[in-house]
């Protein structure tokens, strides 16, 4: 029986959810940000960051208020 190639690899070496980089213009996308918010990311961070970061730093503005 063949072995799919993420059961391969160890537990350790596989990064956390909150690890994966994400592309910060798909999280804006995905999340719906403003572009103003997508900008201050893309200065924060690049191109580039994990989820953990983006979720912790991204602000939303309620369209409510």
């Amino acid at each position: 029986m063949a072995r799919s190639q993420e059961a391969t690899i160890p537990d350790a070496e596989r990064p956390a959810a909150g690890e994966q980089l994400w592309s910060v213009f798909e999280f804006a996308r995905r999340y719906r940000l403003a572009k103003r918010e997508e900008n201050r990311l893309l200065m924060l961070y690049g191109p580039t960051a994990s989820l953990r970061d983006l979720l912790a730093n991204a602000q939303r503005h309620s369209l409510l208020s």
